[in-house]
C-alpha cells in the first residue's frame, strides 16, 4: 500500500521542476566525460508526493468534483526518468516507512543501480564522500531538508569534492525563526541550531551588530542589540556563507515566489572551480525561465 507523504503545493511542483530540467541537462554533457554519474538525494522522502482534493460542490457553471487522491512524482521517481540516465543513485532516508516505500520503489527497478540507506542524512553524506574517490565521479546532490537539520560541516565535506553540483532548499523560515530581532530572545537552543547551520558561532557577530548611544550621565552605553537584516538580508547572509566554501553560489530562487513572507531560497552551488561557467549558464537559464512562470 503507497505511503503517503504530503507536503508543498505550487512551489514545490516549481522546484522540483527546475531541478528534473538541470539534471536531465546534467547527464546529457557529462555522459562519456566522466566513469561516473550519480544522483544522491539526502532527504528523499517517499518518491512520491500525495495530494488530497477536497470535495467540491456542483454550481450553475461547475460539475464540481468529488474527494480525491492524487500522487505525483517526487524527486526520486524524477532522478528515476531522467534520460540519459545516472549510472548510480543514492537515497538516503531516515523515517522507517519512507525507507520501505524507497525499497519498494527501488524493487521496480531490479536493473538500475539504485541504493537506499536509512541514515541522518548528515552521518549518510559524509560516509559516501569519505569511502568513494570522486577523480572520475560526478554527481548531482538534491538538499531538500525537514527543517534545519543540515549541518555546516556535512556541506563542507561536500564543497571539498570539487565534484559534486547542489540544488539546496534552504529553510530561510528556519532562520528567521531561529534568528529572533532581539538577540535576547536567541536561546541556547536557537544558539546551537544557528552555529549547527553556519558552522560557527560568528553570526552572532554579523547579524547583531554592537550598536552604542552617549548617555549625558554613563556616557556610552551599548543599546539590545538586534538583528539588522529583514528577510532578504538573512537570505544574502546565507548566500555569504555558501560562497565561503563553494566555488560559485548562483542567486537564489525566492519561494514561494508569490507569498511573503519567503520561507525557502533555492540556491545552486557548484563545487568544482572548473564547472563555473557551463553549470552557472544553464542553471541561471533554467532558474530565469522558472521566475517567469
Amino acid at each position: 500500500m503507497p505511503v503517503d507523504h504530503e507536503f508543498g503545493d505550487q512551489h514545490t511542483e516549481l522546484k522540483l521542476s527546475i531541478v528534473e530540467k538541470y539534471l536531465r541537462f546534467f547527464t546529457t554533457a557529462l555522459r562519456g566525460k566522466f566513469d561516473e554519474l550519480w544522483y544522491i538525494d539526502a532527504f528523499a522522502g517517499t518518491g512520491s508526493r500525495t495530494i488530497r482534493h477536497e470535495h467540491r460542490p456542483a454550481g450553475l457553471l461547475d460539475a464540481g468534483e468529488p474527494e480525491r487522491v492524487e500522487r505525483r512524482r517526487g524527486s526520486a521517481r524524477i532522478a528515476i526518468d531522467v534520460k540519459p540516465p545516472f549510472d548510480l543513485i543514492v537515497f538516503v532516508e531516515n523515517k522507517p516507512s519512507y525507507f520501505a516505500a524507497l525499497e519498494e520503489l527501488k524493487a521496480n527497478y531490479p536493473n538500475r543501480r539504485i541504493v537506499v540507506i536509512k541514515n541522518d542524512a548528515n552521518e549518510a553524506l559524509k560516509s559516501l564522500i569519505a569511502t568513494n574517490s570522486w577523480h572520475s565521479t560526478r554527481a548531482v546532490l538534491f538538499l531538500d531538508p525537514y527543517g534545519m537539520q543540515l549541518e555546516w560541516s556535512t556541506l563542507e565535506k561536500v564543497a571539498a569534492t570539487k565534484a559534486i553540483d547542489v540544488w539546496f532548499l534552504f529553510p530561510l523560515s528556519g532562520l528567521y525563526r531561529q534568528a529572533t530581532r532581539d538577540l535576547a530572545d536567541v536561546d541556547a537552543h536557537k544558539r546551537a541550531a544557528l552555529t549547527r547551520m553556519f558552522g560557527s558561532d560568528a553570526w552572532e557577530e554579523e547579524l547583531y551588530p554592537k550598536t552604542v548611544r552617549e548617555d549625558l550621565f554613563d556616557g556610552l552605553v551599548e543599546e539590545p542589540r538586534q538583528r539588522a537584516a529583514d528577510v532578504a538580508g538573512l537570505e544574502a547572509y546565507a548566500k555569504s556563507r555558501l560562497e565561503t566554501i563553494f566555488a560559485a553560489v548562483l542567486k537564489p530562487l525566492p519561494l514561494p515566489m508569490h507569498e511573503r513572507p519567503q520561507r525557502f531560497s533555492l540556491f545552486f552551488c557548484i563545487s568544482n572551480p572548473k564547472a563555473i561557467r557551463l553549470a552557472s549558464d544553464v542553471a541561471n537559464h533554467i532558474l530565469k525561465a522558472g521566475m517567469a512562470s
